[in-house]
């Protein structure tokens, strides 16, 4: 049985509320007593955030990475497992970059260059892709056959022909599985087998965990970055995620 997905850590609010205590500790110096610290630090940390209200952007978004950075840490396995052969690169590689895609979303079609990129330059990079289909049927039926693909050890050739073929339709689905050599009876079978479905959904709790808001969402190290966000930031994402094992 796989293991339960675990979630989100404290909210916002209780998440600003200990970054509020931890700003005054740094506005009061090290030199005052916890108890003192903490009575002041109301109106202190009111006046301040007032006269200064562009610290608040900067600090969610830290306090949101933190927050999703354990979810990462605690759902790393089921995050960088891949289904079957839905990976590519370094089998045993020091960084995994994760994707959540779906074939439907002219973004994930346009990284998938960026993508094949980094593979080419990084011999020690691991590449997972999670199906996440929700623009429709048939982003669902694409990620179905994206699975039958994926056992049949067809996955990479599968996903870029039908990457290439434009967005997901009966016709293009066909004709990548074809380009792939995945036989239509596999991509049939696996329609009807529950641990496909199971994937799917098990993705989708995932996603949700990581508080993904659309696709593609990539996962390395303990970040979460949402979007195209280019072959630059991808690059220095892996970067960053390497550096303490070097």
């Amino acid at each position: 049985m796989a293991a339960p997905i675990a979630t989100e850590p404290p909210s916002r609010a209780s998440a600003l509320r200990r970054w509020s205590t931890a700003l005054v500790a740094g506005l009061l110096g090290g030199a005052v007593a916890a108890g003192v610290m903490y009575a002041a630090s109301g109106p202190v940390v009111r006046a301040y955030i007032l006269d200064h209200p562009d610290l608040l952007p900067e600090a969610m978004a830290r306090l949101e990475a933190r927050e999703t950075g354990k979810v990462v840490a605690a759902n790393r396995a089921a995050i960088e497992t891949p289904f079957a052969g839905a990976w590519a690169g370094a089998k045993d590689g020091d960084v995994t970059l994760v994707e959540f895609f779906d074939y439907a979303c002219p973004y994930c079609r346009r990284t998938n260059a960026d993508v094949d990129r980094l593979l080419g330059e990084d011999r020690k990079l691991k590449m997972v892709w999670r199906e996440w289909p929700v623009l429709g049927p048939d982003s669902e039926n694409a990620a179905q056959a994206s699975l039958a693909a994926a056992a049949a050890g067809r996955f990479k050739p599968f996903h870029d022909a039908l990457f290439a073929a434009g967005r997901p339709s009966a016709e293009t689905i066909a004709r990548a599985a074809q380009a792939a050599g995945v036989a239509p009876d596999a991509v049939a079978r696996t329609r009807a087998d529950a641990s496909a479905h199971a994937e799917v959904e098990r993705n989708r709790q995932l996603a949700m965990a990581l508080r993904a808001n659309g696709t593609p969402t990539f996962v390395v190290g303990n970040r979460v970055l949402q979007g195209a966000v280019g072959y630059e930031a991808l690059k220095a994402a892996v970067a960053e995620a390497r550096a303490p094992k070097t």
